[in-house]
């Protein structure tokens, strides 16, 4: 990357799912010349995503990988440069920010878009991760239409967990709960509402083992850790897992307010950080909504927050990069 080594730029984009396209697009529409780094992850959860049905303008639903090229290119053409490159360190003490790429390509940055999203918890289990995408899943928002009148078991006891059963519960003929303890973590009023729902069923003190099926989910085995026993759920053809999710911001830890979990907090209704000119977006910001759509909205915010911080704070960029440089 020796065309930008040293170079000062105006936004820095670092993350390229729907927030971190939506906000270069922006960006590159406000003629910023915004450089997208695209992570370990280009194109986000999403490039994990088979059929995406519930974004607006593709009625026909859209393969996700294919959603997020078509991110890529709609950005591209206004000028933003998406690359492949992972942001390894920042120095937050100086402005504009020296950002490293990859632990040796260096620039400056007046501003920064996080856009860093988040990562579904998994068990790990080589079933389920060899049939991610074909009946196993972790958003059931994104996932729940496609088990109409079928049997799908949702892993996890805590609110998502509940609130995600709940809602499966429109499509599904049965939810089956799996649950390691014998009581749930949720709180009372979701714990409720998911007991007095007839389709929703428990299996206590029990974790997934195995997924079944080589192509699609075709069953699951579920051991009982207090009988040791194994049932095999034959007809299960969905598996959901809803063990929390891990915001992608360990770089920002102890620079950044953030929740207990990891989420940047932003100000106000705005995307602005505590550091002037650092910008947070999607689901790194976002431990509620966490859809393409909602995402990509706070991309836009981000991009026009940025804009207006640029616009309002001229920089002698020369001049701070020189003292960078001393």
């Amino acid at each position: 990357m020796e065309d930008i080594q040293n170079k000062t730029l105006d936004v820095v984009i670092i993350g390229s799912g729907p927030a971190g396209l939506t906000a270069a697009l922006y960006a590159a529409r406000a003629d910023l010349n915004p450089i997208i780094f695209e992570g370990p992850e280009p194109g986000g959860q999403l490039m994990q995503t088979t059929d995406v049905e519930n974004y607006p303008g593709y009625p026909e639903g859209v393969m996700g990988p294919k959603m997020m090229e078509d991110f890529r290119e709609q950005a591209k053409r206004f000028g933003a440069d998406c690359r492949y490159g992972y942001v390894t360190n920042i120095e937050f003490d100086k402005r504009p920010y020296k950002v490293t790429v990859d632990e040796e390509t260096t620039l400056y940055a007046k501003s920064i878009i996080i856009s860093t999203g988040a990562s579904a918890k998994w068990l790990d289990l080589p079933s389920e991760q060899r049939l991610r995408g074909k009946g196993v899943s972790a958003c059931a928002t994104c996932d729940g239409a496609f088990f109409r009148n079928q049997h799908v078991i949702i892993v996890g006891g805590g609110d998502t967990a509940m609130e995600e059963a709940t809602f499966l519960t429109k499509f599904a003929s049965k939810v089956t709960v799996i649950h390691r303890r014998d009581e749930l973590r949720a709180s009372k009023a979701m714990q409720t509402r998911a007991f007095n729902n007839d389709k929703i069923e428990f299996m206590w003190d029990s974790e997934l083992q195995e997924v079944l099926g080589e192509k699609v989910v075709e069953g699951v085995k579920i051991y009982n850790n207090k009988t040791e026993e194994v049932t095999t759920l034959d007809d299960v053809t969905g598996v959901f897992i809803a063990i929390g999710h891990k915001p992608n911001t360990d770089l920002f830890k102890g620079v950044l307010t953030m929740d207990d979990v990891g989420y940047i907090q932003t100000k106000g209704q705005s995307t602005e950080t505590d550091l002037p000119g650092i910008f947070a977006s999607g689901d790194a910001m976002d431990p509620i909504y966490r859809q393409a759509v909602t995402a990509a909205g706070t991309g836009c915010r981000a991009a026009l927050d940025a804009e207006r911080y640029l616009a309002e704070n001229e920089i002698d960029e020369e001049a701070l990069a020189q003292e960078h440089w001393k």
